[in-house]
């Protein structure tokens, strides 16, 4: 341990810190007795919906939409990039372009936060006794708390990576799962005991969750690696000699994009079937979570959203490219159209892996809870972001560790 380790370890567990404060600060104009009353209740509606959420959303904190809004823009910011090629071809100017795409997604965090937090307000001046004075001034403090309570949390974010250790976003986002997962494992406990749930479902349940997460972190750090070789060559007034080296590709290239998207795409269509058939119709009964249908067309959106988005960050052409002019080849492949049809064929299938693997573990609680008749309460999105969250946390802590052991 280094002061400068320690200073980056305080920093990130006082900004963690700040944040769970912030999850017990009431949104003024909240009577907060009656809205513990309801939600304490069980109650349906709006009550009921901010009961099953997180810590922060049931107490109607000031932190109570979270970071999600700034997810889900910069997944929408990263889909434009796809879309518009100039929008991609300003994300690719280096430094720049990466700050200029989180400007871009900052800008859509404040509008998605505001509608969200607009739809807050409105609900909860319908419940009754929660608000003291309903109307313009309650609709606007609500709007300016919640959309100002997400954006400290973006900058809060920001100072954790830059200053701290590890990546802001994911680790508080891990700090709302791990501290609700006591709250989350004594409702599934006593659910079993309500309706004498047979203690071998419990426990096979509990070896299916510890197997997954297993299965999640090697993947995750799984690597195929493509041997690649330099040939000998001049730079400037340098002598290369003949070099190899590994090209590492990611079994699960897109991380949980390709879910964030499908999770877009389900909500999007649920909501434009429900605006036009009504939302007490058959057909957006099939549609939610749990349903055959559901499933399928879930599984389906996050291979193809998979496909689509390796696509974008890996072109096997433009890599074939820059390996030709860095003057490096795969062996025995013939560099140019021979090299990028072989990259496309390995990033091909490293992709079906990856988008199957995505699809089973998002969909494990459902099927979990469809066919066992037991309660998951955990989520494959949350179980793939606290994976990656502590694999990324370990590899910031071995990089500091070996930098400072150097001489």
């Amino acid at each position: 341990m280094t002061p400068a380790l320690a200073q980056r370890i305080a920093v990130t567990i006082g900004a963690l810190l700040l944040f769970r404060l912030g999850e017990y600060i009431p949104l003024p104009g909240v009577n907060p007795e009656a809205w513990a009353m309801l939600t304490h209740g069980e109650g349906g509606g709006i009550a009921g919906f901010f009961a099953a959420s997180s810590a922060g959303v049931r107490r109607l904190a000031i932190f109570a939409l979270g970071l999600v809004p700034y997810v889900s823009a910069a997944v929408l910011v990263q889909l434009a990039t796809i879309v518009s090629r100039r929008l991609r071809a300003r994300a690719r100017d280096g430094e720049p372009g990466r700050a200029a795409m989180v400007r871009y997604a900052r800008y859509v965090t404040v509008l998605l936060t505001a509608l969200q937090a607009l739809g807050v307000a409105n609900g909860l001046e319908h419940v009754n006794g929660v608000v003291a004075h309903p109307g313009l001034p309650f609709v606007l403090s609500t709007v300016v708390t919640l959309t100002g309570g997400t954006m400290f949390l973006v900058w809060l974010a920001d100072q954790i990576t830059t200053r701290g250790i590890g990546n802001g976003i994911a680790l508080i986002l891990l700090t709302g799962l791990v501290t609700e997962l006591p709250r989350e494992i004594a409702t599934a406990l006593e659910f079993m005991r309500q309706y004498r749930v047979a203690s071998e479902q419990l426990v096979a349940v509990t070896l299916i969750v510890v197997a997954v997460t297993a299965v999640v972190a090697v993947v995750e750090l799984a690597r195929r690696r493509l041997p690649i070789l330099y040939s000998a060559r001049a730079i400037g007034g340098r002598q290369l000699h003949e070099q190899k080296s590994d090209l590492s590709l990611k079994l699960n290239p897109a991380g949980i994009v390709p879910v964030l998207l499908a999770s877009f795409v389900m909500s999007v269509l649920v909501a434009g079937l429900g605006f036009f058939a009504g939302f007490e119709s058959s057909l957006v009964a099939q549609l939610r979570a749990g349903s055959a249908i559901h499933l399928v067309l879930y599984a389906l959106l996050i291979i193809f959203c998979t496909f689509f988005y390796t696509a974008f960050v890996l072109d096997p052409e433009e890599s074939a490219d820059s390996l030709g002019k860095l003057g490096g080849s795969l062996p025995g492949i013939a560099a140019g159209e021979p090299t990028a049809a072989c990259l496309d064929r390995i990033v091909s299938r490293t992709t079906l892996i990856g988008a199957i693997y995505l699809a089973l573990v998002c969909l494990l609680p459902d099927l979990l809870m469809r066919f066992l008749q037991v309660p998951v309460y955990f989520g494959g999105t949350a179980l793939l972001i606290a994976v990656c969250a502590l694999i990324d946390l370990r590899a910031q802590f071995q990089a500091e560790l070996r930098s400072r052991a150097r001489p």
